[in-house]
């Protein structure tokens, strides 16, 4: 986790600063909005920008945006400054933290933007035999392809192989390539110089740069362009890249980790995805089972989960009742472990009795979920089909379309990649598709919200 700080607050923040690193942080301070920017742009990039509330966070984000730099920004100010408070989030920032600075809350905004919390927890033979490759082939410097349904833990993957790397100690950089846009992302990548487009007023070192030394995380690198997959291959290929820009390559020395949710040897078939650099990425693969082929880490994530919620919200940890254990582990968990991860957090804060039993595990919504035994399931899923397609009557396509994906984006609480895998669409479609919608006036629920139904 690295966390950069602009400005001082009366060395407020340096207390700050303290409490970050005191949580595994690594941190960077600096003065003003020019420092920061300055810090950035030449590499020594950060997960998150928490920013002194006096200065000019509008003008901070909007030159973020200019220069295509990716970062959430969270505000710091004094615990009675309510309107500079409004003035930051309406700014763009993601959070404000009042100060002097509360070590827990601190702790959980760390949480929220990092997932070096998220230890590798596995007990089944079949994660087993996964992790047992992984830790044969980690100390390699080889490319390793990192596959499976979304949610099954493939970034915690990553981070365990570079861990376990001889190059734990330098940079793990990750990228999402699913989460940029597609005109972003070369610059994010490979970085620019100063006047290569319109608002590249100074060099930008990109994250092939940043993770020099260390391990690049090509996150969902299945939604990338084909046109910027060549650009990506050459800098495999040749150890070297070139900034948008740029006249002169660039050396770099890295080890890189790629992910996908698709098939991607179907996708390189189907000329989707470059065959050439799926070979180069797919020197070795690890394919990680979803969590329902795996019941054995059920109930392990389970209590990981409930220890780690019971203490971030500050209530006595419960043990599970039998009941619940039963359902837990026959539960199909389409979602896999991130379902899992938010189905315990609200356990948590549900349960009433000395055991975290079945009322207490629910839906986002609040609805139990359903422990009707499996044949029965299967009679009322076609009963429901049937009334579903009887909806449809009257509707035009584009409607029915409409409806289809904004109901799958509520049922994966606004989480774009998630959804667009269930679609089954690129992340592209599904984006241009939200983008329309919101331009027709519709709302559109954001990553961790529901959207309001009429009625």
């Amino acid at each position: 986790m690295r966390l950069l700080i602009a400005g001082t607050l009366n060395g407020q923040l340096s207390t700050a600063t303290k409490i970050a690193m005191s949580k595994g942080a690594k941190v960077t301070h600096t003065d003003t909005i020019d420092q920061a920017l300055e810090t950035l742009r030449a590499g020594r990039g950060a997960d998150l920008v928490m920013v002194d509330v006096k200065l000019d966070i509008e003008n901070l984000i909007a030159r973020l945006a200019e220069e295509h730099i990716c970062v959430p920004v969270v505000a710091c100010g004094i615990e009675n400054d309510a309107r500079a408070a409004v003035s930051a989030i309406r700014a763009g920032a993601k959070e404000y933290i009042p100060l002097p600075p509360d070590a827990d809350l601190i702790a959980a905004v760390l949480a929220a933007v990092s997932d070096d919390g998220h230890a590798l927890i596995y007990k089944d033979e079949r994660m087993g035999q996964v992790v047992k490759l992984a830790d044969q082939v980690a100390g390699s410097d080889a490319s390793i392809l990192i596959t499976g349904e979304s949610g099954t833990g493939k970034e915690v993957m990553a981070r365990y192989i570079h861990s376990h790397s001889r190059r734990k100690d330098k940079p793990f950089i990750s990228v999402n390539c699913a989460a940029i846009p597609e005109n972003l992302l070369e610059s994010e990548l490979f970085g620019h110089e100063k006047g290569a487009f319109t608002g590249a007023v100074a060099r930008r070192i990109g994250k092939f740069e940043e993770a020099d030394g260390g391990t690049l995380l090509l996150d969902e690198i299945s939604e990338m362009d084909v046109r910027l997959q060549a650009k990506l291959l050459r800098a495999i290929q040749e150890r070297e890249i070139d900034r948008v820009g740029g006249k002169t390559p660039v050396k770099v020395n890295i080890r890189i980790v790629a992910t996908s949710n698709r098939d991607l040897a179907a996708e390189a078939r189907n000329g989707n995805f470059r065959e050439d650099l799926f070979y180069r990425l797919n020197v070795v693969n690890l394919q990680i089972p979803p969590l329902r082929e795996r019941p054995a880490d059920i109930l392990a994530l389970s209590k990981h989960f409930i220890t780690h919620f019971a203490h971030a919200n500050g209530v006595a940890e419960r043990p599970f009742s039998e009941e619940a254990e039963t359902f837990l582990t026959r539960h199909h968990w389409s979602g896999n472990v991130r379902e899992l991860e938010n189905t315990m957090h609200r356990a948590v804060l549900l349960a009433t009795d000395d055991e975290i039993g079945i009322d207490a595990i629910r839906l986002p919504d609040g609805s139990r979920i359903d422990t009707t035994p499996q044949a029965d399931v299967a009679l009322r899923a076609a009963a429901v089909a049937d009334a579903t397609a009887r909806s449809f009557v009257g509707k035009t396509v584009a409607e029915v379309e409409q409806n289809l994906i904004l109901d799958t984006l509520d049922h994966c609480l606004g989480n774009r990649t998630h959804a667009a895998n269930i679609l089954g669409i690129s992340i592209r479609t599904l984006r241009n598709k939200l983008k329309e919608y919101s331009e027709q006036g519709v709302r559109v629920p954001q990553p961790g919200e529901l959207r309001a139904h009429a009625g």
